[in-house]
C-alpha cells in the first residue's frame, strides 16, 4: 500500500468531516486546531504502512511531540473565543459562497500544505533503517530545541496575559526580550530538524518543506499578519525597534525615526 496516498485519503476525510463541523458551529477557525495533529495523523499512518523501524520510532515519536503539544496549546487558548476574526472576515467577504468556497480556500488547502510540509517525516519514517547517522541526532536536537523554545515562548506570553496589570502592554521579557516571536522561530527550527532527518535518507529535496514553513510563519500567517494586526498598538513601535523580527538577538537601543 503507498503511504503517501493512504494519508492523502485521510487528510482530505478528516478535512470533509471538520469542514461540515464548521458548517454547524458556523466557525471556519476549528481548522487550526487540527493543524499539529494532522502532521501527527500522517507521521502514524506512513509508520503504519512502513512498519516498524528505529528511525520511524524516533520521528514518529517526535511529530507527535510537536504536534500534540500544539493542539493541545491552541484548544486550550482558543476555547470560548469562538471563530478567529481572520476567518470571519473572509466569510463577510464571500457571503453566502463561503458555505462552499471554505472546503477549498480553508480545509483544502490546508490539507495540502500538511501533506507537502510533513514530506521529510514520511520520507524519514519510509526509509526506515535500525542506525541512525549524525544528521539523525542533529534533527533530533533541533526538534526538541524548537518544541522547547515555542513551549516556553507560549507559557511565557499566557502568564504575562493572565495578569491584569500586563493589559494593554507590549510583552517584551523572557524569550520575547530577543525575539517578537519565538513561537514562530521555535517552530521553523523544528522544521528544518525534520528536514535534516529527510536529509539522512537521502531525500535532499524535502528541504523546500522546511522551507515552505519558514516562509508562511514569516511572511504569511505568522510574523507578517500578526505585526500588521499590532502595529498600532501603544508602545509596539518601541519593541520593533529594540527587539529582532524572528531569529533572538540581544536587545538594542530602540531608534525611531
Amino acid at each position: 500500500m503507498n503511504a503517501f496516498l493512504l494519508s492523502t485519503g485521510v487528510i482530505a476525510g478528516c478535512m470533509v468531516l471538520l469542514w461540515l463541523l464548521s458548517l454547524r458551529l458556523r466557525d471556519s477557525s476549528i481548522v487550526d486546531l487540527f493543524w499539529g495533529f494532522g502532521f501527527v495523523v500522517i507521521g502514524w499512518v506512513t509508520f503504519a504502512v512502513h512498519g516498524a523501524s528505529l528511525r520511524g520510532w524516533l520521528v514518529s515519536a517526535l511529530v507527535s511531540l510537536w504536534g500534540m503539544r500544539l493542539a493541545i496549546y491552541l484548544t486550550w487558548r482558543n476555547h470560548g473565543r469562538g471563530e478567529d476574526p481572520r476567518y470571519t472576515a473572509m466569510r463577510n467577504r464571500h457571503g453566502a459562497a463561503w458555505f462552499f468556497r471554505s472546503l477549498f480556500i480553508v480545509f483544502g488547502l490546508q490539507g495540502v500544505l500538511m501533506l507537502f510540509i510533513s514530506l521529510p517525516v514520511q520520507f524519514a519514517i519510509g526509509a526506515g533503517g535500525t542506525e541512525l547517522n549524525p544528521l539523525d541526532v542533529v534533527g533530533t536536537v533541533l526538534v526538541l530545541t524548537g518544541v522547547g523554545f515555542e513551549s516556553i515562548g507560549d507559557l511565557q506570553l499566557a502568564r504575562f496575559k493572565a495578569n491584569t496589570a500586563n493589559k494593554g502592554r507590549v510583552m517584551n521579557v523572557g524569550l520575547w526580550r530577543y525575539t517578537r516571536h519565538p513561537n514562530y522561530f521555535g517552530d521553523a527550527v523544528v522544521w528544518w530538524g525534520f528536514a535534516c532527518f529527510g536529509l539522512s535518507v537521502g531525500a535532499w529535496w524535502t528541504i523546500a518543506s522546511a522551507a515552505l514553513m519558514t516562509f508562511l510563519l514569516v511572511r504569511v500567517s505568522g510574523v507578517a499578519m500578526l505585526e500588521s494586526a499590532m502595529k498600532n498598538r501603544p508602545g509596539y513601535a518601541e519593541y520593533v525597534a529594540s527587539t529582532s523580527p524572528f531569529i533572538p538577538l540581544p536587545p538594542r537601543t530602540a531608534q525611531l525615526k
